[in-house]
């Protein structure tokens, strides 16, 4: 048998030693599969995540946000208080997805993450995207997808891939426990009975989406029936006219913005709808995000429990001031105080 001289056993060992401390992600590294099937090499300790869009970012501040490395945009100051301490000076780096991407490989490369991820809809575009980024960087890049029905399962497998499966599956079991509660009310309610839904964006109102997208699958979740049926752009955002809001004539409509809240019950057209009519017009809370959309990411939980309360309101019994303090100290790990309770409910029109 042959032996290792002394002075190339410590050359040997410098090497080895230089090697781990310049390529980690090599030599402790293990393979993941994504939502989108791809087989991604991901270090085996990860403490630097890059947020591809919006939607991530939100997932990112959720359950690792020590891990994440910087904003797609700068956090406006009423928000700041309402996000984990930990990210409040955290500097922009821009997003690499969705509308408006900012984020050019040179920012990726200089933000040093140790893994990339995006969380929404899993298709060609952002498999190419995430693919192409992938070989330029060297960075790998987990895809997840962001429906809300697969919830649990983002959870899993991007706490898997980030080393926190305890803080995952803690997330999981209170996502189940809000999934659980509004199905139990759901199978007590006919269809008959649930309400006919609108949702309307931007100061207009005239901004919507079909049965089925990202952006109304909260309300339909809910229980309530989007009046926008599905057609040939099923799943996205779209414009439509004052007329064809008035043929749908809602019965509720829910907003994410704050002007078209406060202008429709005087503004032509809209006072002759059913839910203005009615004054069943609800303004989401927005803090850090919005509980129905933007982006649509795991924030909707809590929307779940607030849109049910308008939907049915005699079905779900507590108070919605108190879940909505225990959800922020489990999901966004802030602890609100009374004033920051009545910020988020003023104006909202909805149940607290």
């Amino acid at each position: 048998m042959l032996k290792c001289p002394a002075r190339l056993a410590g050359v040997l060992v410098a090497a080895v030693t230089a090697l781990v401390l310049l390529f980690p992600q090599v030599l402790a590294a293990r393979e993941i599969t994504d939502s989108a099937g791809r087989k991604v090499t991901v270090p085996d300790h990860v403490e630097r995540v890059l947020a591809a869009g919006p939607p991530a970012s939100v997932l990112m501040t959720i359950l690792a946000p020590e891990k994440l490395v910087g904003w797609n945009r700068a956090p406006a100051p009423a928000e700041l208080p309402y996000l984990p301490e930990v990210t409040r000076k955290l500097p922009v780096v821009g997003r690499l997805t969705g509308r408006g991407n900012t984020a050019n490989l040179e920012t990726v490369v200089a933000a040093k993450p140790d893994l990339i991820v995006d969380f929404g809809t899993m298709s060609d575009t952002y498999v190419s995207l995430a693919d192409r980024t992938q070989s330029q960087t060297n960075i790998p890049y987990v895809l997840v997808d962001g429906r809300f029905a697969n919830s649990i399962q983002a959870l899993t497998l991007l706490g898997t891939a980030l080393g926190v499966p305890e803080r995952a599956q803690m997330l999981a079991a209170k996502m189940q426990s809000v999934f659980d509660r509004v199905d139990a009310v759901l199978r007590a309610v006919p269809e008959g009975a649930r309400p006919h839904v609108y949702l309307a964006r931007r100061p207009t109102g005239l901004e919507t989406s079909y049965r089925g997208s990202l952006n109304t699958e909260i309300i339909e979740r809910a229980g309530g029936n989007n009046v926008v049926d599905t057609g040939p752009l099923q799943g996205g955002l779209v414009n439509v006219s004052l007329e064809q809001v008035l043929a749908w004539n809602p019965d509720t409509i829910i907003t994410t913005d704050a002007a078209f809240a406060a202008q429709a019950p005087a503004a032509a057209g809209w006072r002759d709808v059913d839910a203005v009519k009615k004054k069943r017009v609800f303004l989401s809370p927005h803090l850090p995000y919005g509980w129905i959309d933007e982006p649509p990411s795991l924030n909707r939980t809590l929307g779940l429990l607030w849109l049910g309360r308008i939907f049915f309101p005699d079905r779900y019994p507590g108070n919605m001031r108190a879940e909505t303090r225990e959800f922020y100290k489990l999901f966004y790990q802030v602890e609100l105080t009374d004033a920051q309770l009545d910020t988020l409910f003023e104006a909202s029109g909805g149940s607290n």
